[in-house]
C-alpha cells in the first residue's frame, strides 16, 4: 500500500504523459501534465519540465505559460522541447531518460514528480513485419502469469529482473502480460533490460467498470518505452460478433484519447476475419489451428487470412502450449510427469518447431508469443492431482531451464549453441535405445558414445537432431561444426550417487533495504563434481546473519511440500532431478548472509550473500 502525500495543488495520479517523436539526429518530446487542485481557491500556476539523462544532466527544458487551475478541477498543461542527438531505446541498448516535472505557483514550488522515459519509434507493417527505431525486429516473446516458485504472486521486486533476465538469456524479446494488468515493478525491469511488452486489460468491456480498469491501465503504463502495443482482450466469447466490435470500437476510442502513439490488438482464438479483426490495429492469433484440426492448419490459416487481409499486421499473440517436465524422458501419468522431448502438446497446437517454423518464415508476421516463458501455479495440464502447476513453460516454477530452452536459444540467438539431451543416467536400460536429441544453430553433429562415433547430421534451419543410441554407461559427447571446423562440445556423463551439495547465488551482493533478495540454485553432485540428474534428496537450509529465508521450490510439477517456510532462517525441500531453489531476502542492516545445505549422508555446501548499506525507501 503506498500513501502519496501532496500540497493541494499537485500531479493528478499517472497525470504526466511524455511521447517522443523522433526526426533524423532529434527528437521532439510532448509533454502533457494533468494539474489537479483539490482547495476551495483557484491558483495559477505554471509547469517546467526538465528531460535528465543517465548521468543526471539535463539535456532539455520546457515551461508552460503561467495558467488559473479552478477550484477541485483538473487543468492539463502541454509543453515541448528538443533532444538533440538522442540515445534510442531498444531491445539490445535500452537507453533511458527522465522527465522531472515541476508545479510552481507564485514562486513556490508545489509538487515535483519524475518520470522514466525511452525515447524510441515503433511500427506495426503488415507486409514486413514490426520495426523499432526503422529497423526490422521479430517478435520473439512469451506470455507469462505473474507468479514464482517460493513467493507466490507477492514477488519481491528484483525477481521481476531475475525473471526477465532469464528471458533475455533464452533470446526472448518480448513479454505478454497474461491476461491482466502487470506489476509496474515489470514493467520497470522490462524499460531497464530492454524486453519489448504486449500490456493486456483484463476484460473486453464497454461497461463502467470495464473502461475504468482500462482507462487506469494506459494513464499508468503509457510512460513505459518497453510497451509497444495493447491488448483489449484475450479469446473472447464475443470476438467474432458484431456486439464484440462494437465494445471494442468503444475500447479503442478510450485508447486513441490517451495514448494515440501505440496500436490495439485482441487475442483472438478463431473467428479470424469477423467481429472485432475490423476494429483491431493489429490481428492477434492464438494458435490458429482453427475448426479442431490442431496446429497443422496454423500456415495455411494465416496466409488466407494474410491474403484476405493485406493491410492489416499480424502477430502471434499466443502461440506454442506444448507440455514439458524438466529432466523427465517418459511420460509418467501417474506422477503427472511430462516428456522434455519436444512431442506433447494439445490437440488445438503442434510442437514448438512447428509452430516456430511458420513464423520464422514469413516476414509479414511480427513474431510471436508462446505459452509460456514459465510454468505457473493451476491449469495442470495435460494430467489433473496430484500436478499443481503447468507444464507450459520453457523454465519451470524456479526459472531452471528445461531443454526446450535450448531450442529457442539456438534460433533466437546468434551466439552458436549446442545442447545434448537427455542425461546419462539409465542404469538397469543397458542395451536399450535411448533417443537422444540435440539443440543447435550449427552446421553440423557427431555423436560419440565412449569415443565411438555414432554419426554425423546435418541441421536444418530451425529444426534438431537426433540419435537412437544403446545405453551403456559412460559418456556420450556431441561435437557441433560450423563451414566444417568443430567450433563447440559438450558431453553428458553418467553420475554417481549423490554425495555433495552445491549453492549457487544468482548475485553474490544484494543491497541491505528490506526488500532485495538472492535466488540461490542447490545442485546434487556426485563425488567427482558432476550434476546427479535423477536425485531427489530432502534438503535444509539454514540461514545466518543479516538475511531471512522468504520461500523455497524445486520446480517439480507435483510437488506438495510448502513453498513458505515456517521459520525465516531454516526451511526443507527435496531436490527435483538434482536441483532446488531457495530465495533469501535482506534485513536492513548490512553484514554476511550465511546460507548452508544440509542432506544426510551428503557433504554440506555453504556460502556468503553479501548485504551491502543500501537506499530504504520511507516506510511506517
Amino acid at each position: 500500500m503506498w500513501l502519496a502525500k501532496t500540497d493541494p495543488l499537485h500531479v493528478a495520479q499517472w497525470g504526466t504523459f511524455v511521447r517522443s517523436e523522433v526526426r533524423g539526429q532529434t527528437a521532439v518530446v510532448y509533454i502533457s501534465t494533468e494539474v489537479e487542485n483539490d482547495a476551495d481557491q483557484d491558483r495559477t500556476c505554471r509547469v517546467l519540465s526538465q528531460i535528465v539523462n543517465d548521468e543526471g544532466r539535463v539535456i532539455a527544458s520546457a515551461q508552460t505559460r503561467p495558467a488559473t487551475t479552478p477550484a477541485w478541477t483538473t487543468y492539463k498543461f502541454e509543453s515541448q522541447t528538443n533532444v538533440s542527438h538522442p540515445s534510442l531505446w531498444s531491445v539490445d541498448h535500452p537507453n533511458l531518460y527522465r522527465a522531472i516535472t515541476t508545479i510552481e505557483s507564485n514562486g513556490v514550488v508545489t509538487d515535483r514528480e519524475e518520470t522514466t522515459l525511452g525515447i524510441r519509434k515503433v511500427r506495426f507493417d503488415a507486409g514486413k513485419g514490426f520495426f523499432l527505431n526503422d529497423q526490422p525486429v521479430k517478435i520473439k516473446g512469451t506470455c507469462n502469469h505473474q507468479d514464482h516458485a517460493g513467493v507466490g504472486s507477492a514477488l519481491p521486486d528484483r525477481i521481476q529482473d531475475f525473471r526477465i533476465e532469464r528471458l533475455k538469456e533464452m533470446g526472448s524479446n518480448a513479454y505478454r502480460t497474461s491476461h491482466n494488468p502487470p506489476t509496474p515493478e515489470l514493467l520497470d525491469a522490462c524499460d531497464r533490460l530492454g524486453m519489448l511488452v504486449m500490456d493486456e486489460t483484463r476484460m473486453m468491456s464497454s461497461n463502467p467498470e470495464g473502461l475504468s480498469q482500462l482507462e487506469r491501465l494506459f494513464r499508468r503504463d503509457r510512460n513505459h518505452p518497453s510497451v509497444i502495443i495493447w491488448s483489449l482482450g484475450n479469446e473472447e466469447r464475443e470476438q467474432g460478433t458484431e456486439r464484440g466490435a462494437r465494445i471494442v470500437t468503444t475500447m479503442k476510442r478510450l485508447t486513441k484519447s490517451l495514448d494515440p502513439t501505440r496500436p490495439v490488438t485482441i487475442a483472438m482464438n478463431g473467428a479470424w476475419g469477423r467481429g472485432v479483426t475490423n476494429v483491431v490495429d493489429v490481428m492477434g492469433f492464438n494458435y490458429a489451428g482453427g475448426g479442431g484440426q490442431g496446429g497443422a492448419g496454423t500456415g495455411k490459416n494465416i496466409d488466407d487470412f494474410h491474403a484476405k487481409f493485406p493491410k492489416l499486421p499480424t502477430v502471434g499473440s499466443e502461440m506454442g502450449s506444448e507440455y514439458f517436465t524438466r529432466g523427465i524422458y517418459a511420460d509418467d501419468k501417474a506422477k503427472g510427469y511430462v516428456s522434455a522431448y519436444d512431442v506433447n502438446h494439445p490437440g488445438y497446437t503442434t510442437t514448438t518447431e512447428g509452430w516456430w517454423k511458420v513464423f520464422a518464415a514469413r516476414p509479414f508476421l511480427s513474431g510471436a508469443f508462446n505459452w509460456t516463458g514459465f510454468d505457473y501455479r493451476g491449469e495442470p495440464s495435460p494430467y489433473p492431482w496430484p500436478c499443481i502447476s503447468s507444464h507450459f513453460g520453457i523454465l519451470d516454477t524456479c526459472g531452471f531451464p528445461k531443454d526446450i530452452f535450448y531450442y529457442y536459444q539456438s534460433w533466437w540467438r546468434t551466439e552458436p549453441v549446442l545442447h545434448l539431451f537427455p542425461h546419462w543416467n539409465w542404469s538397469g536400460q543397458e542395451g536399450q535405445e535411448i533417443v537422444v536429441w540435440c539443440f543447435t544453430n550449427l552446421d553440423r553433429v557427431e555423436l560419440l558414445l565412449n569415443g565411438a562415433s555414432i554419426g554425423s547430421k546435418t541441421v536444418e534451419q530451425n529444426s534438431h537432431v537426433e540419435w537412437k543410441v544403446k545405453f551403456a554407461p559412460g559418456v556420450i559427447e556431441a561435437r557441433g561444426s560450423k563451414n566444417g571446423r568443430v567450433v563447440l562440445t559438450t558431453k553428458r556423463e553418467t553420475a554417481g550417487a549423490p554425495a555433495r551439495l552445491a549453492l549457487r547465488p544468482d548475485r553474490a551482493r544484494i543491497s541491505a533495504n528490506g526488500e532485495d533478495v538472492s535466488v540461490i540454485a542447490l545442485e546434487v553432485l556426485d563425488a567427482r563434481g558432476l550434476p546427479v540428474p535423477t536425485a531427489a534428496n530432502e534438503i535444509t537450509f539454514k540461514i545466518g546473519g543479516p538475511g531471512r529465508v522468504i520461500g523455497v521450490g524445486n520446480g517439480d510439477p507435483s510437488c506438495h511440500e510448502a513453498d513458505k517456510p515456517s521459520s525465516v532462517t531454516e526451511a526443507r525441500r527435496s531436490a527435483f532431478n538434482g536441483l532446488a531453489m531457495v530465495i533469501v531476502q535482506a534485513l536492513k542492516r548490512p553484514g554476511e548472509i550465511r546460507i548452508e545445505a544440509q542432506s544426510a549422508g551428503l557433504e554440506t555446501a555453504s556460502r556468503v550473500v553479501t548485504a551491502q548499506s543500501g537506499t530504504m525507501r520511507p516506510a511506517i
